[in-house]
């Protein structure tokens, strides 16, 4: 896929939906459901405030709203909002913690921007 052809595009995984495996897309991924497996996306991954996932993460960025448990590693980017629980190993550039999140593990953070994950 081309760099930027799929900008705008989403994958829901919506609430009450429950998936177990592997998914890799190219795009964004939105998860409002349950998931358990491994995880692989080349843009940023949301899990919304109804999101579990039991999983590996990877991905460019990362919002969560909702638990994941797994370890999460990203590129840029890692924001935990209210009310929202990360529970093993994180690995970012940069991490934002809001009030009322929970996170539980080790943090390793980038400080070189040509690191991949």
């Amino acid at each position: 896929m081309e760099k930027g052809h799929g900008k705008g595009l989403y994958t829901i995984l919506g609430e009450g939906t429950v998936f177990e495996g592997s998914i890799s897309v190219p795009h964004n991924l939105r998860v409002e459901g349950a998931f358990k497996g491994k995880i692989e996306t080349a843009e940023e991954i949301i899990i919304g405030g109804t999101g579990v996932v039991n999983a590996e993460i990877k991905a460019k960025s990362a919002i969560v709203g909702g638990k994941i448990v797994g370890n999460l590693m990203v590129e840029d980017r890692v924001e935990l909002q209210e009310k929202s629980s990360l529970i093993g190993d994180l690995r970012a550039r940069d991490l934002i913690i809001n009030e009322g999140a929970v996170f539980h593990g080790n943090c390793s953070m980038a400080s070189n921007t040509d690191e991949k994950v």
